[in-house]
């Protein structure tokens, strides 16, 4: 059975930092690309992240770009987001999700863990 599992939502202060961690079992991490996507209330799905593999190359949305950075751990068949100098309009839900290399498609997605930004 695939799953995604999200974990480290919180509730933190601006400027604050969180580690969400996505722990994926059930397909070959390795045979994947990972990404991070959020959700705020009242908005669209947005594309926050994404980790290829082999390469290990990485890709921002620029409004988080210098301040979250993604990684994985084939071992652990995990993925993280570190996100640090958080604002208030990063709250939102957040999701990971997996896409076949040399595909577009994401198949695989969790139940997304909450993340608020406040004072």
């Amino acid at each position: 059975q695939v799953q995604l599992v999200e974990s480290g939502g919180g509730l933190v202060q601006p400027g604050g930092s969180l580690r969400l961690s996505c722990a994926a079992s059930g397909f070959t991490f390795s045979s994947y690309y990972m990404s991070w996507f959020r959700q705020a209330p009242g908005k669209e799905r947005e594309f926050v992240a994404r980790i290829t593999w082999p390469s290990a190359s990485t890709y921002y949305a620029t409004s988080v770009k210098g301040r979250f950075t993604i990684s994985r751990d084939i071992t652990k068949n995990t993925m993280y987001l570190q996100m640090n100098s958080l604002k208030p309009e990063d709250t939102a839900v957040y999701f990971c999700a997996a896409a076949r290399l040399s595909t577009t498609t994401y198949v695989y997605w969790g139940q997304g863990t909450q993340v608020t930004v406040s004072s």
